[in-house]
């Protein structure tokens, strides 16, 4: 009998070194599992109850949220998965957080509530700095940061209010809304200050020399939010009833243009550009929106069946985030939005669906298969009617 031949010490080599290629393989594959992937957006952040108000730091990763709790989170957010992370939050509110927003440095965070409290928090620690316990005689429900020692306040009630931190007290108090103020603006010399009410008016305030200017003419439904556009030129107020009014600047007293998107409402919107900004609608859609020429360009995303109390832009003018009443805070890629430019063309009939302007909007780059487990259908194409006035600038 003939005994087997022994390999040779190549063939050992070679088979050792296959060994060992598959074992480095191997290795590969698992320190891959093991690191987390880079998403295009952060994930979502759910909350245990939903939350009215939203706010990026202005120069971190860092969010900011308040719930109708009362309660005030404060997040770090990134693209790898599993990257969010709570940093702290807050339960000193005893009724709804409306409102929060960061000063201007970043190194604060001011929050409003319907309890008529305001409180300054300090962002790295979530440390209650300053406390205004009963600084409206109505629910508080809006808020606007105007320098490093002025902030407004705006209540149910219609009244307005001023505030010094450096007297500690407010600076000038007037009522001119007879409902609630639901949103403002300031100019870039920080001078005129505009507010939204329910009561379908645009106030105008001069705070520097702290008297009231006038009221627009009252348009139909509740103005919701307003946004300064064209460098200042426009201001762009949106109303419950899902129309966009236009008014020229030092032309306060009456709209200059105005259409609707056909949304049930449009109850927030958040400047992209000089030329397009975001709403948020009860129906859950976000819409891109090109003011001048007037046009729907498309979603940006949603909140499915779900109405969208806010909406906010990060730091680096990437991201977006929305808040629902899903209880989840989502964020949405709008880095093309930036480039996006729109003829003066207008289509008299369009039909279909909105287009997909992110990958995670229903009909985007990842299909809507996804998002579909509880939905059935995408939303329709909001078709905006022909502008009451032609308005070129």
């Amino acid at each position: 009998m003939v005994a087997p031949r022994e390999g040779t010490s190549q063939e050992l080599e070679a088979a050792v070194q296959e060994e060992e290629d598959a074992g480095h393989m191997q290795a590969d594959l698992e320190q891959e599992e093991l690191e987390p992937r880079l998403r295009d957006t952060p994930e979502d952040i759910s909350f245990e109850a939903a939350a009215n108000t939203i706010a990026f730091h202005p120069s971190q990763d860092i969010l900011a949220a308040g719930d109708v709790d009362g309660d005030v989170y404060v997040y770090s957010y990134s693209c790898l998965e599993g990257g969010n992370r709570e940093l702290w939050s807050s339960g000193h509110h005893l009724k709804s957080c409306r409102e929060v927003s960061f000063s201007h440095d970043g190194h604060k965070l001011f929050t409003v509530s319907k309890d008529k409290s305001i409180h300054i928090l300090n962002v790295e620690e979530g440390r209650l700095v300053t406390r205004f316990s009963k600084a409206h005689s109505s629910a508080l429900n809006s808020l606007l940061v105007i320098d490093d020692h002025l902030f407004a306040t705006g209540d149910d009630g219609g009244m307005l209010k001023v505030w010094d931190l450096r007297k500690g007290t407010d600076i000038m108090e007037m009522r001119q809304h007879e409902e609630y103020i639901s949103s403002m603006a300031i100019d870039e010399n920080k001078k005129l200050l505009l507010t939204t009410s329910g009561d379908g008016t645009m106030g105008v305030f001069n705070i520097k020399r702290r008297r009231f200017e006038l009221l627009s003419e009252p348009q139909s439904g509740d103005l919701t939010s307003i946004a300064l556009m064209k460098r200042g030129k426009k201001v762009v107020c949106g109303s419950s009833e899902g129309t966009i009014y236009l008014f020229n600047w030092n032309g306060f007293g009456a709209t200059s243009d105005r259409f609707a998107v056909k949304a049930e409402s449009i109850d927030c919107m958040v400047p992209v550009t000089e030329n397009v900004l975001c709403t948020g609608s009860i129906d859950g859609v976000i819409r891109a929106v090109n003011i001048l020429p007037n046009r729907v360009i498309g979603s940006v995303g949603q909140h499915l069946g779900e109405p969208i109390e806010q909406l906010a832009k990060s730091h680096t003018g990437q991201l977006l985030a929305s808040s629902g009443h899903d209880q989840k805070v989502k964020f949405w890629d709008i880095s093309s939005l930036r480039s996006m430019v729109v003829d003066d063309y207008r289509k008299r009939k369009k039909s279909g669906q909105l287009k997909a302007l992110s990958c995670k909007a229903l009909g985007g780059r990842e299909d809507f298969f996804a998002d579909m487990r509880e939905e059935a259908e995408a939303p329709k194409e909001e078709q905006e009617e022909e502008s009451d006035s032609v308005d070129s600038n």
